[in-house]
């Protein structure tokens, strides 16, 4: 084939491609939709000119489009990987794994259910085998991830709702892929009757195979990419690499899910990535990734679209009853997960609800693109499967595709209108002259700047400042006065809208590398959760995400035990050092958004909201100063290297931008600037690394700290700090039960724990202990103990308390001082005393 022909031909597809997106926007039709519908009109238009008699001019371009090497490989090696691995290094995945339960039981379930629903469906009316018709089931049975996210885009899906969708349509390529492979291999054995089981059976191998290839690759990949981090090109080149891989090694040499690995693989990038790499590196590798993706998962749809035709040529009318058929079926099937499936885990607390509105507009919005078409194409390909089944099967994937991207897809805004998912609700509304508003003003302000720089003239200045503050004038009053709107909605715009100033001042903040990429990521997602916990529930939904932002989760419990049972402390000491960062960064760019709330927030929604966000905001300064100052005292030394760090990455970042500023008023050269960038980035590297943080010596360090530990020599000290085991708590917590037979006491490092005797509450900070009366007195536990702050506790056991107790003069007195505040008598207290010292000698 001429080399400059196909040249040429490629070049136009991606003329086609360019044109593709604003012909979507003007025709207010899905991306897919549009590019699916030039490429079957490339193919039909080649048909038409080979075989006419009109002209032969054009017979030449018509061979070379036909005679394009397409095959199934193609779209499964080269295109799909770019396509997921992108979509999922794009993917929230923090807030992604608040929901892992309805999307792995979507991604999964859903694909078995179409598969079994449509191939029975197809068996009952046709003459397919069994094996057949489940291998049609499988093939069309995945949704297009592309097709998908812009459909839930285009309605403003609640994000939660829209993360379990997104989830589900790329984690499902996977499952349908398996499936399609493993009921091609029936059909070229000619079992007609496959065993379900052995279906069902051979998914495990696939998914903890491309799981472990996947992570293994990605952290190869990673450890070269530190390495060459310091060459942006070469890191890009790396990544670009990594997927590819991955899909190879999966499906040649495991024998797993090749989408699984490439999955997994983007998701160890995006996790371990940002802070192994330089910001900037890992900003354009994102950008990278994106170009590629946007180019792959067109040039699939449209070269896919060419084979439509091909596919077709056999078609009769009975076959369209067939298609007719798994239609009916693939949407029962989507009832069956949306209705059925859905609810159920909404029931179990594991999946948000989904109004009827949404579940309409999901369903019938699952279009099929590529991968089916792909399948089908592999399908086609196989020497070992008879003509009349590769027809068939060709026939159906095709026709149903086609249904779906030219009924469906073509008919889904108007589905979406009649569901009245695309107007905006009174609170919307709301944030949309909200928005206006404070645009308005920051116009104003910066135009205000901008004109007093110029000589222009002072009547044509003060023209167009009269009627641009009318405007604005109007802009104010239509968002102060919303008669739909009420106070509580009020003050839930003024909580997004403060989310959203936090979440922008984030990314100024990285931009400006005051905060490096990996903790940027997490505070972003931690923003995403303020907005959307306020979005769907208000002030309340403001408050629970600030706590779980602060909290401590199940990571950090994991590296925990690690650290306690099995003294292996490198995933605490890492989980520490990140949270040490995460709140000297909130702590900084909470107390800028005061500000905010004074020049934004009050001049749109008046003087009382502004003061409750104050108040909140307040609170919530409060508490990361409170966690804050909890682990300085744990780790005091380390707490000033921290701080100590955070300076010399700010004075970096200034030196940095006024070498840029000589720059650009021709003080220096470029030469002179990139020799003094030079001496920043060498300086940076070395800043960027946090210190190392050694636990142990840093507990004893705290247990020196300890005012009940006093007086004790350091031999003592470091034996009880080996002793001592750490536990975290969050706020709200349970940490004793009455009634509960207690053989600990507990030492409170940081927080604070609130405890409930008969109605009686008692508070007690830093520095305090409680669960001595119980054990001492031999007696269930009375008091119900409740974290009422993140706290720190260290807890020693009884035989080792009883130690202490016997050496430590202080402990006594403290142990009397509670007795006395809670009213038990000194004579009872040492009679409790007295049985576990007896027991103590008899040790």
């Amino acid at each position: 084939m001429d080399i400059i022909l196909v040249t040429t031909i490629i070049a136009s597809l991606f003329l086609l491609i360019g044109a593709a997106e604003p012909l979507a926007h003007y025709l207010r039709l899905p991306y897919a939709v549009i590019i699916a519908c030039l490429g079957i009109f490339v193919g039909v238009a080649a048909t038409f000119f080979l075989r006419t008699d009109l002209t032969d001019a054009l017979n030449p371009v018509a061979v070379a489009i036909l005679a394009l090497p397409i095959k199934s490989n193609v779209f499964l090696y080269v295109f799909l990987p770019t396509l997921v691995f992108q979509v999922t290094l794009g993917l929230n995945l923090r807030r992604m794994a608040d929901d892992w339960v309805p999307i792995l039981v979507l991604a999964v379930v859903a694909v078995f259910v179409a598969t079994f629903v449509v191939g029975y469906s197809l068996a009952f009316v046709s003459t397919l085998s069994l094996s057949a018709a489940l291998l049609v089931g499988a093939i069309v049975s995945t949704t297009d991830p592309s097709a998908v996210v812009s459909i839930f885009r285009s309605i403003s899906a609640p994000r939660r709702l829209a993360r379990i969708i997104e989830g589900e349509s790329l984690l499902n390529d996977a499952a349908a892929i398996a499936l399609a492979g493993l009921f091609m291999e029936f059909v070229m054995a000619g079992v007609p009757d496959p065993s379900v089981q052995a279906a069902l059976a051979r998914f495990p191998v696939l998914l903890v195979g491309g799981v472990l290839v996947g992570w293994i690759a990605a952290r190869i990949a990673i450890w070269v990419m530190a390495l060459f981090s310091q060459f942006e090109l070469a890191v890009i080149s790396i990544s670009i690499a990594l997927p590819y891989l991955a899909y190879i090694v999966a499906e040649q040499s495991v024998g797993a899910s090749g989408v699984i690995a490439v999955v997994v693989a983007a998701m160890t990038l995006q996790l371990a990535g940002p802070r192994r790499l330089p910001p900037a590196t890992w900003q354009n590798l994102r950008e990278v990734w994106d170009l590629l993706a946007h180019w792959a998962g067109a040039l699939i749809f449209i070269l896919a679209a060419l084979l439509i035709p091909r596919m077709l040529e056999t078609i009769q009318l009975k076959d369209i009853g067939l298609i007719m058929v798994v239609v009916l079926a693939a949407i029962v099937a989507r009832a069956l997960i949306l209705y059925g499936l859905l609810p159920l885990l909404t029931r179990l607390g594991l999946s948000p609800v989904v109004e009827r509105p949404y579940r309409v507009a999901i369903m019938w919005g699952g279009l099929r693109g590529a991968v089916t078409l792909s399948l089908a194409l592999a399908v086609t390909e196989s020497a070992a499967i008879s003509v009349e089944i590769k027809q068939q099967v060709a026939i159906l994937a095709t026709g149903f595709t086609l249904f779906t991207l030219l009924i469906q897809g073509t008919t889904l805004r108007m589905v979406i209108g009649w569901l009245g998912l695309d107007k905006l609700s009174p609170l919307d509304n709301a944030l949309y002259n909200q928005v206006i508003a404070v645009a308005l003003q920051t116009v104003r302000e910066d135009l205000a700047k901008v004109t007093g720089n110029y000589e222009l003239s002072k009547e044509t200045v003060r023209a167009e400042a009269i009627e641009f503050g009318e405007r604005l004038d109007v802009a104010v009053k239509s968002a102060d006065e919303s008669v739909d709107v009420l106070d509580r909605d009020r003050i839930t715009l003024g909580l997004i809208a403060l989310a959203s100033a936090e979440r922008d001042s984030i990314i100024a903040r990285f931009r400006d590398r005051t905060i490096s990429s990996a903790l940027s990521e997490q505070l972003l997602s931690d923003a995403d959760a303020l907005i959307e916990g306020s979005r769907f529930d208000g002030r309340s939904g403001y408050k629970k995400a600030a706590a779980r932002s602060l909290g401590y989760n199940r990571g950090l419990r994991a590296a925990i035990f690690l650290h306690n049972r099995l003294r292996f402390s490198l995933p605490l000491a890492r989980i520490t050092a990140t949270r040490f960062g995460l709140l000297l960064a909130q702590r900084l760019i909470l107390r800028d958004l005061h500000g905010f709330i004074d020049g934004r927030i009050r001049r749109i929604h008046g003087r009382r909201v502004a003061e409750l966000l104050h108040g909140m905001l307040d609170r919530r300064i409060e508490t990361v100063e409170q966690a804050l100052e909890g682990l300085r005292l744990q780790y005091p030394g380390y707490a000033e290297e921290m701080e100590r760090r955070f300076i010399r990455r700010t004075a970096l970042r200034l030196e940095e931008r006024e070498y840029d500023s000589l720059l650009e008023d021709g003080l220096i050269g470029e030469e002179v600037h990139s020799a003094l960038n030079l001496d920043i980035t060498a300086r940076r590297n070395r800043a960027e690394a946090a210190p190392l943080l050694d636990l142990t010596l840093q507990k004893a360090e705290l247990v020196r700290q300890f005012p009940l530990f006093s007086g004790m020599d350091d031999a003592v000290l470091k034996r009880l700090a080996r002793s001592l085991v750490t536990r975290y708590i969050n706020p709200g917590e349970d940490i004793l039960h009455r009634d509960s037979a207690q053989r600990r006491v507990f030492f409170v490092a940081s927080g604070a724990v609130e405890l409930d005797v008969a109605g009686q509450k008692w508070r007690l900070g830093r520095g305090e202990m409680f669960g001595q009366m119980s054990l001492l007195m031999r007696r269930p536990q009375r008091a119900k103990v409740r974290a009422i702050a993140p706290t720190t506790l260290l807890v020693l056991d009884e035989t080792k308390f009883l130690r202490l107790l016997r050496r430590s003069k202080v402990i006594q007195g403290a142990v009397q001082e509670s007795a006395l505040r809670r009213g038990i008598p000194l004579e009872k207290l040492a009679e409790g005393l007295s049985k576990p010292r007896k027991a103590l000698k008899e040790q």
